[in-house]
């Protein structure tokens, strides 16, 4: 894009236009799992990296590309890797920032899976981790050692709603000599952008709010500096989780309306949260909306927007979130978030079903918290399915 100063929206629109002779005005679908040289010379200069031209889609991809270089721009970074899955940009970065041996200090109440997959899998090869709560800096400062190399932040956190400040965060790593890694799925580039606080690397499961359409699985990583991108990329491309061209084709539609849905959503939000917290059978709600969030004046500070995502608990515990969550009608019981419709779970016997019971409580994931990802649906039918819905609890 020439302008890089243009506005967020224009950003969406117009970023990652490719050269394209028939002068398509959405990024056209490089299907290809090859691409062919002009002679011996030319496809000896792609391998050896004195021509930028296409080799193979695992190694670089037009369309995957196209999609990289605008998610770099919303982020402000200096480039993007598309991945097959949010796991696959995870584990990218683990492998690519830690060795045996390695320490990690991360979020306790970070996304399940990055959590499981250091704690069963990467301790096997000796990576130690501290998982600690992130929004007090101190417990950060003391648990870095001699052999931390990554530390690792979401914010906010899932589902605890939790805010991490990104730059007192990133000033502890960085006088230590440690990159500091942003999983920014919560808030996606259009409220948040990590780097932008002092962050090195931010990442994402852009099934969620960029591509919005639950329809795609994938992620992406934007490094702020040349070097970590290289290291990234290498290993991503080493791995194999690339992403796949109509993969990336359909994200980069989705992408278009990403502030359109935010919007929208976040309005509903912020007044299905406010009216949570009014209701008789609600015994806390977290949303950094709200002034009784924890750390609702540093949201205000940090994001652009409080957000789609509320979490809350019953006073009638787990056993009133399943009669709530078993007779929604419009409202959808599933995983997943960021998407046009709305969805409800149970992050203790799902989506962080993995972690200890013991731990999920220390963290503050108890078995009464429901997690809500709100939509773009009329506000009003929303409000009036969840009050039908808690009516049914006795």
């Amino acid at each position: 894009m020439k302008n890089k100063n243009a506005g967020f929206n224009t950003k969406l629109v117009h970023s990652g236009k490719l050269e394209n002779s028939l002068g398509s005005i959405t990024v056209p679908i490089y299907q290809t799992s090859t691409f062919s040289f002009n002679n011996v010379q030319h496809g000896a200069d792609c391998f050896s990296g004195k021509d930028d031209g296409y080799i193979y889609t695992r190694l670089g991809n037009p369309t995957i590309n196209a999609l990289e270089e605008t998610i770099a721009e919303l982020e402000n970074g200096f480039g993007g890797i598309a991945t097959s899955s949010g796991m696959g940009a995870i584990n990218s970065i683990y492998m690519a920032l830690l060795g045996q041996g390695a320490h990690l200090v991360s979020t306790a109440s970070i996304y399940g899976p990055s959590r499981n997959v250091i704690e069963k899998h990467y301790s096997r090869f000796g990576v130690e981790a501290a998982f600690v709560n992130t929004t007090d800096p101190d417990n950060v400062k003391q648990s870095i050692k001699s052999n931390t190399r990554m530390i690792l932040v979401e914010t906010p956190a899932n589902p605890t709603m939790q805010i991490t400040d990104i730059r007192k965060i990133a000033e502890i790593a960085h006088k230590h000599g440690i990159p500091l890694v942003v999983d920014n799925t919560f808030s996606s580039p259009y409220l948040q952008n990590p780097l932008d606080l002092g962050a090195d690397v931010v990442f994402h499961s852009i099934t969620k709010f960029i591509n919005g359409h639950a329809d795609v699985v994938g992620g992406v990583i934007i490094t702020k500096e040349k070097d970590l991108y290289k290291q990234i990329r290498d290993m991503m491309v080493n791995i194999g989780c690339n992403m796949d061209p109509h993969q990336a084709y359909l994200v980069h539609r989705g992408i278009k309306t990403l502030s359109i849905r935010i919007e929208k959503a976040q309005k509903s939000a912020a007044k299905i949260a406010h009216w949570l917290e009014e209701h008789p059978l609600v015994k806390l709600v977290k949303y950094p909306g709200l002034r009784s969030h924890p750390q609702h004046e540093l949201a205000k500070k940090q994001m652009r927007g409080s957000g789609t995502m509320i979490s809350f608990e019953l006073k009638g515990g787990f056993d009133a979130g399943k009669v709530l969550m078993d007779n929604v009608e419009l409202v959808i019981l599933a995983v997943s978030l960021g998407g046009i419709e709305t969805l409800i779970e149970h992050p203790a016997s799902m989506t962080h079903s993995g972690i200890s019971r013991e731990e999920k409580l220390k963290i503050g994931i108890s078995d009464g918290l429901v997690r809500l990802s709100i939509g773009i649906e009329n506000v009003e039918d929303l409000i009036d399915d969840l009050s039908q819905a808690l009516d049914k609890i006795s």
